[in-house]
């Protein structure tokens, strides 16, 4: 039994987006013969690709196992932003300056992108340039972020400013963190009304989407590959596999590459609109400096706070769910201990083992993937990416094309080490914060 104390009383076991715009069912008529590009999946990376494609002029069939954006698509945070796991002074070490150079330029090229796409196409989706906070979870945190976003301020001129921890409540209302660093031109969008929007356009550009259609091979067949579906076979020219942490492990050498996990998020009450003003004064949203990381933004349509956390853990129930995120909840806010939950969600994201993005194409398949929580951006710009290499145009080019996509031995797409993974992971900021202490003692 659920703790009705933990939910309201409309609560949904649904993500918070899909109260305005819930999958549907898509199906725009069966596929004969052949098309130009097959796209498995139809997330942004799809959809993205499909509208560039479609405009050029080509046939474009999208396939979905489950109704179109039923993945993290409709699911994630919402977040825009330009980073990774991987510093810039961390791959600035590991592979020279010209490297990390085209890499974060790169990362910034995704999110303008991203921006431009959502402005041309007059999709409305709450975009806001409203900023991220950052928060320390230690005070050896907040000087690593001061260097490297120094560092990185110096070779590309991203702006940032830090926020000692006596005025951190500027920005969020905790004293949860060591101060924190805030990037002004970050932004936020409502993800779901953003896949919406795409989806509306491709299906508007002729493009032909297949919900509820299981792709169960693709095989080579001369110049063109053949797709074995639940409905009818296929034959397409060019194929995309853009299924990111959905990957089905028949796509054996995709699925070996990528490490699905769980992310877990939710939705408070409605709040005051004068407490959510107290609660996050600039409406930024917010995360944290750890591996495993927590955060929290604004809803942008109603005065609730949307949060997550406790990404890679094994919660399996909703009373579970509640209760964990419940608790960093009131972790973070204190002033919102015992706050209602009205949805609770999952979704599956997706890492790489060097967390980093890759795109390419392997034995003649395309595919787009390993977003490391930036698929909002890099799943936009991959897909437009790919498209323009399909066209045959030089804009097509792209730092992360082709680079070695790692695995390790025996993995072949079951993620049990992730739990274990998330623990390395805590047990070392907490490291990091323990080693700061004992060196200012």
């Amino acid at each position: 039994m659920v703790d009705n104390n933990l939910l309201t009383p409309d609560f949904k076991n649904q993500p918070y987006w899909w109260d305005r715009a819930p999958p549907v069912p898509v199906a725009s008529g069966g596929v004969s013969g052949s098309v130009d590009v097959a796209i498995v999946g139809s997330g942004l990376t799809a959809l993205s690709a499909a509208l560039t494609l479609l405009r050029a002029g080509r046939k474009v069939v999208i396939f979905d196992s489950e109704d179109p954006g039923f993945g993290a698509s409709r699911r994630n945070a919402g977040y825009l932003g330009r980073t990774l796991k991987k510093s810039f002074p961390e791959l600035m070490q590991a592979h020279g300056r010209e490297s990390a150079l085209a890499v974060y330029r790169e990362l910034d090229a995704a999110l303008q992108t991203t921006r431009a796409l959502i402005s041309d196409e007059g999709i409305d989706c709450y975009i806001a340039r409203c900023g991220r906070f950052i928060g320390a979870t230690s005070a050896a945190h907040y000087d690593r972020m001061a260097k490297e976003l120094e560092i990185t301020r110096q070779h590309i001129g991203f702006d940032f400013h830090m926020v000692p921890k006596s005025e951190q409540r500027g920005e969020i209302a905790s004293d949860r963190y060591e101060g924190g660093a805030v990037i002004p031109d970050l932004g936020s969008l409502h993800p779901g009304l953003y896949h919406r929007g795409l989806l509306e356009r491709v299906l508007a550009a002729g493009g032909i989407v297949c919900g509820r259609t299981e792709v169960r091979s693709v095989e080579p067949d001369g110049r063109l590959f053949r797709l074995r579906t639940s409905a009818a076979p296929v034959m397409a020219r060019e194929v995309i596999v853009a299924t990111n942490g959905y990957t089905p492990r028949k796509f054996r050498w995709h699925a070996r590459r990528v490490i699905p996990f769980t992310a877990y998020m939710a939705a408070t009450e409605v709040l005051g609109e004068e407490q959510l003003r107290r609660l996050i004064p600039h409406g930024r949203t917010v995360l944290d400096s750890n591996m495993n990381i927590d955060y929290i933004r604004p809803a942008p349509d109603t005065t609730r706070l949307l949060f997550g956390g406790a990404t890679g853990s094994r919660l399996d129930s909703v009373e579970a769910m509640a209760s964990r995120l419940g608790a960093i909840i009131s972790r973070i806010l204190p002033e919102l201990a015992g706050v209602r939950l009205s949805h609770l969600w999952t979704g599956l994201c997706a890492a790489t083992f060097d967390m980093m993005p890759h795109m390419g194409c392997h034995d003649g398949i395309w595919y787009g993937m390993g977003y490391n929580f930036a698929g909002v951006p890099m799943g936009t710009y991959f897909g437009r990416k790919i498209a323009q290499q399909i066209l045959g145009l030089p804009e097509g080019r792209t730092v992360f094309d082709g680079t070695h996509f790692p695995t390790v031995p025996l993995y072949g797409g079951n993620p049990w080490f992730v739990p274990y993974a998330m623990r390395y992971f805590d047990w070392r900021d907490r490291r990091d914060a323990s080693a700061r202490r004992s060196a200012s003692g």
